[in-house]
């Protein structure tokens, strides 16, 4: 498939995660994605990693994990020169991408006022920890600052150990997905009317956005949320609990689902007990209810427990830990991983996941391996109407 942005080019400045995991996901969508980086460093991500060798050859997991399907060019955008050759791949593209705080691009003469000079409809993305305005504008947002100051923290855990951070950048990964959404509607909305746009992502923002319930029980029904550790406030038993191998999510949160549980467990006395018969009841007494149920659970394997339930209309699930859901049959059947058999620059296969949907047009997908750092110069720049020995010349002064 040619993909569903073919024919858009897009300039990725950003670093380490919520910008480049944008740019990843609208790379796998047919962009074509061109990584912008700092000469002899690159993106910072590429230092980053469990695997200290990755790190040493600036292709590290992190970087590895984003920047598929990417092309990348190295530019001094300090360098009048490198400004100009930036410049020459503004008037050549449809979006640029950036995770600077405010102003930097401003003092470099590369903010959105100068790149509308340059071309006209060009759609500019600004993502910052707290947006481009507001007191906090200027402070260095890492996630877990966004965790601790969107209230995610202080629902993750229970009360013995909340606040606690959520184990996964949450707050990069929704700041890059409200980016990637955001840009996409812009996209659209040029073609219909030919104006680019500026567009201000917040991580603070978009994070708290996320949090759904929480924020809401908080805006409408004034109700202070609380953490409940893997216990579901809206119903019981809705949460973890204990089988006879290890734990299992079970969410019987409609009457109908409760009373099946209860007869599938051998356990229909639950049923009509005056402390579990209504929602409300099950609610207050769940801790006293999963202590019920946990010991007819313990008869069998979460495995078992989860095809029993699901087969006859429970919600059931086993927790699994990230190596078991990969290579679980559902995420191979679907081909959610591509691998990458020695790309240039690693000494192995890289394994990465695509985007989480799928096309009937063809599925979303990294078209090529994350880059080295600027293994698209020449390329890039012939392609600007640069020839080898202008190339040659940006190079001995610095700017690319």
């Amino acid at each position: 498939m040619s993909g569903l942005l073919a024919g858009t080019r897009i300039l990725d400045l950003t670093n380490v995660l919520a910008g480049p995991f944008c740019c990843y996901q609208l790379a796998q969508l047919g962009a074509d994605v061109i990584k912008v980086e700092m000469p002899g460093t690159g993106d910072l991500a590429r230092q980053l990693g469990a695997d200290p060798a990755l790190n040493r050859a600036r292709m590290g997991a992190s970087f590895l994990a984003q920047n598929g399907g990417k092309r990348s060019i190295t530019i001094n955008l300090k360098s009048t020169k490198g400004r100009d050759v930036f410049g020459r791949l503004i008037a050549a593209s449809d979006v640029v991408v950036e995770n600077f705080r405010p102003g930097v691009m401003d003092r470099l003469g590369l903010g959105y006022a100068a790149l509308r000079e340059i071309k006209r409809d060009i759609i500019y993305c600004a993502i910052s920890g707290f947006g481009q305005d507001g007191p906090l504008r200027f402070n260095p947002a890492y996630d877990q600052i966004i965790q601790g100051l969107s209230g995610v923290m202080s629902v993750t855990g229970d009360k013995r150990s909340a606040p606690f951070r959520v184990g996964f950048p949450v707050a990069d990964t929704m700041g890059g997905i409200t980016a990637a959404f955001a840009i996409a509607a812009a996209l659209f909305r040029r073609e219909r009317s030919g104006e680019g746009e500026f567009i201000d992502v917040s991580m603070l923002e978009s994070t708290v956005v996320a949090m759904g319930w929480a924020v809401s029980n908080w805006l409408i029904a004034g109700v202070r949320p609380r953490p409940m550790g893997n216990e579901n406030m809206t119903a019981s038993p809705s949460g973890t609990l204990c089988t006879g191998d290890g734990p299992i999510n079970i969410a019987a949160n409609k009457q109908e689902q409760f009373e099946t549980l209860c007869r599938l467990i051998g356990r229909e006395d639950l049923i009509t007990h005056p402390h579990f018969a209504g929602r409300e009841d099950r609610k207050r007494h769940r801790f006293e209810l999963n202590a019920e149920i946990e010991k007819a659970l313990m008869a069998k394997s979460a495995a078992e427990w989860s095809l029993v339930l699901n087969k006859h209309g429970v919600p059931a699930g086993e927790v699994l830990d990230v190596p078991s859901v990969l290579e679980h049959p559902q995420i191979a059947e679907r081909e959610l991983i591509r691998t990458f058999e020695a790309p240039p620059g690693v000494d192995r296969a890289v394994r990465v996941v695509r985007s989480g949907f799928r096309l009937a047009s063809g599925d979303p997908a990294p078209s090529t391996p994350p880059p080295r750092l600027g293994a698209d110069n020449a390329d890039i720049l012939t392609e600007l109407g640069y020839t080898p020995a202008d190339i040659d010349a940006l190079a001995r002064e610095d700017a690319i």
